[in-house]
């Protein structure tokens, strides 16, 4: 034997690269004993961090892609590594994005395309928000600064990069694959939970708190890697009737099956989530779908199945030996206890506002209104959905604003797709339109617009509806592509034209 694994049969030094990386495993052993595993573990990714960073101000469309996929992977990263701040990451993204786009040395990005009605919505929403700091309710500011960034910060910032960056007809492909393969590997990942069981960091997030809402009459409401499981099966539901509306598009056979796939296996991670406020996103997809095709005999029959469905939830057992049916024929149940103590604390939030049209101040309820302004009375009544939340903290002024904002973006999107001539494009803005539709209805019994991933898949999908006229088939084409061909998607070819 010439040689061991350090020295040489001359007694030279060999393999000196195990030296630094002897002194680097000895330092990151250190630092985790002392520091946690969090620094650990930001100390290791922080050379692929930042050489992430920098390919963003050579390609920034790499940032929004990065964005979409890290909202969908983020909840179980912090949930596996204790203290770190998961949600800083979005706002990094976010900014070295904007920052890549503002200093790029081309001229592709320019601010003319932000001229848009959407945006502009957004902006007066924003100085709705920005208003808010002088509310006379005196909130922390503190509070504020934390509620803003779901409210106002993500939503203008998707939104924008998203105009700017997603500029080609195969970014809605690309945006859709990404959305359905994390949400089919969530479904199957919440089915591990289910049959095989929860590793230790979950079990760990369950003792500390999860179990309240999470375990009823011993049952456990499955989360998969989502913040928790109101999320998960609202997300889960959202991308269910996506995929099934995708599945009756004009694609290939094989294509057409796999969304059909895909939506049964997601529509499964929905059930297992225990979420009943999830039904309310097929419903309200499954109408606007129903409204978007425009054919009066479908429209018809969808209601008749859809009504039945909802009949046969609400006055039959059927089902009734899954508890998976069960909770979900609770939420048709006008009596159930959690309703009526949702329907009590608005009670007690319409007395304390009704001398505040401006409402208690952003930052004023839920999470943020415990940490930063629980001296103020509205802090601990739990809002239990966006609508009362925005209610609560803007008051009736506020929500009917940003009420107004949500009829008039679902106004418009539905105009766009009505007048979209291309059968393809049409079939997946018609999608779009509807999981966020759904999303909107199901915001009304959970805080579920406001969290991600569900807040970037709305928002880049507002986006790309705004898009789509730019890569429509011209009037004078249309006539020439076959409607009721099944390969259409795979033969006919889109400009990428900016």
């Amino acid at each position: 034997m010439d040689k061991n694994l350090f020295y040489t049969s001359r007694n030279k030094l060999g393999n000196i690269w195990l030296i630094p990386a002897i002194m680097f495993a000895v330092f990151m052993g250190i630092v985790i004993a002392k520091k946690g595993i969090a620094i650990g573990f930001l100390l290791l990714v922080l050379p692929f961090a930042a050489g992430f960073m920098i390919l963003i101000f050579f390609r920034p469309r790499l940032g929004i892609i990065g964005f979409l996929i890290y909202c969908f992977v983020m909840p179980t990263i912090g949930r596996h590594i204790a203290g770190l701040q998961v949600g800083l990451g979005m706002e990094a993204l976010l900014f070295v994005t904007l920052f890549a786009v503002i200093f790029h040395q081309s001229n592709r990005f320019r601010k003319r395309h932000l001229n848009i009605d959407l945006f502009w919505v957004i902006v007066a929403w924003g100085i709705m928000t920005i208003l808010q700091i002088g509310n006379p309710e005196r909130p922390s500011i503190l509070g504020w600064v934390y509620e803003m960034r779901t409210l106002l910060l993500y939503w203008i910032l998707t939104v924008s990069l998203s105009i700017l960056l997603l500029n080609k007809r195969s970014d809605i492909d690309l945006f859709l694959n990404i959305i359905i393969l994390f949400s089919f590997a969530g479904a199957l990942y919440g089915m591990k939970q289910l049959y095989i069981g929860l590793d230790d960091a979950e079990n760990t997030w369950l003792e500390n708190g999860g179990k309240v809402t999470h375990v009823i009459f011993g049952k456990l409401r499955i989360f998969s890697y989502y913040f928790d499981a109101a999320q998960f099966g609202a997300s889960q539901a959202q991308l269910a009737i996506m995929c099934i509306i995708l599945a009756t598009g004009p694609y290939s056979f094989k294509k057409k099956l796999w969304y059909f796939i895909a939506g049964m296996f997601i529509l499964y991670g929905m059930l297992i989530s225990g979420t009943r406020g999830a039904m309310f996103a097929l419903i309200g997809g499954g109408f606007a779908f129903l409204v978007l095709i425009k054919q009066t005999e479908i429209l018809i029959v969808g209601a008749v199945v859809g009504l039945t469905f909802i009949g046969i939830l609400k006055y039959t057992n059927i089902g009734n030996g899954s508890a998976e049916i069960v909770r979900l024929r609770s939420s048709l149940d006008p009596d159930d206890p959690s309703l009526q103590l949702r329907f009590m604390n608005q009670k007690r939030l319409s007395d304390y506002l009704s001398s505040k049209p401006f409402g208690a101040g952003v930052g004023t309820m839920g999470q943020w209104g415990e940490s930063f302004n629980s001296d103020k009375y509205i802090s601990h009544i739990a809002p239990d959905s966006l609508y009362v939340k925005i209610w609560g903290m803007y008051g009736i002024v506020g929500f009917l604003t940003w009420f107004g904002i949500m009829l008039y973006i679902t106004g418009k999107s539905a105009g766009i797709i009505w007048k979209t001539r291309d059968p393809v494009l049409k079939n997946q803005l018609i999608c779009l339109c509807a999981g966020s539709t759904g999303i909107l209805l199901c915001s009304y019994g959970n805080e579920v617009l406001n969290t991600m991933p569900t807040s970037a898949v709305v928002y880049i999908s507002w986006a790309l509806i705004w898009l789509s006229p730019r890569w429509d088939t011209p009037v004078n084409k249309a006539d020439d592509i076959a409607l009721n061909t099944p390969e259409i998607s795979d033969k006919y070819e889109y400009s990428n034209d900016f």
